[in-house]
């Protein structure tokens, strides 16, 4: 995909960037075209392109949570792109979001930390706010 002129959105492929939010997109391999798109995006230097990238995703976060969590876990060089991630995990709102997010409440880093409690005050299950409550307990996060 060449890059966008300065100021323009990126093309995006007629069947995703038309599809319905309901329509499931095409799959490759199991991950979807906009996910490999969004991803690709995330992945650029360009600053405007990567939140391009991110604002594809962030609807269709729970549409994608298993590919969320995978790439969170292989990426370990771009910080910015990790609490990306994470936020998006977080917005999923799914359960299976929850071990991903108690192991960053935990982290040294305080970034990860914030995202992964954010997530955990949305996912709202008794599990997560017991992890909320253990990690407060522990000096680990404050509520502003």
């Amino acid at each position: 995909m060449a890059a966008p002129a300065h100021g323009t959105a990126p093309k995006i492929t007629a069947d995703i960037a038309s599809a319905p939010d309901s329509a499931q997109p095409a799959s490759l391999n199991g991950v979807t075209i906009r996910f490999q798109q969004a991803m690709q995006l995330m992945r650029r230097h360009d600053p405007q392109a990567k939140e391009d990238g991110f604002h594809l995703l962030l609807p269709h976060a729970a549409d994608h949570i298993d590919e969320l969590i995978a790439e969170f876990a292989q990426e370990r060089h771009d910080h910015g792109l990790r609490c990306w991630l994470l936020e998006l995990i977080g917005e999923a709102r799914s359960s299976q979001a929850l071990p991903v997010l108690t192991e960053q409440l935990h982290s040294g880093d305080e970034s990860l930390r914030s995202w992964a409690a954010k997530g955990l005050k949305q996912l709202d299950t008794k599990q997560a706010r017991q992890e909320l409550w253990k990690a407060r307990a522990n000096g680990l996060i404050y509520d502003h």
